[in-house]
């Protein structure tokens, strides 16, 4: 069972690194990102990039953490 779920893995890695571009970003169809750049009213630049992505950096961490129970009730 563990190496069926190895091979399933190892399968899914190798299909997105041929599939896909590492960028700053993550994961992502093109290399480079299309992003938007504008002032707003205020003259505030703003970058808006990586709506391209497949996966994100952020997005592994968050999956990869190991997240603590927190204590139902009162501990005493």
């Amino acid at each position: 069972m563990l190496v069926l779920h190895m091979k399933t893995l190892f399968l899914f890695i190798i299909t997105i690194f041929i599939t896909g571009c590492l960028n700053k970003h993550g994961i992502s169809a093109k290399y480079y990102s299309d992003c938007k750049e504008y002032y707003d009213l205020q003259g505030f630049y703003h970058k808006d990039c990586g709506e391209d992505d497949i996966v994100t950096y952020k997005e592994i961490k968050n999956k990869l953490t190991i997240k603590k129970e927190q204590p139902k009730g009162n501990v005493w």
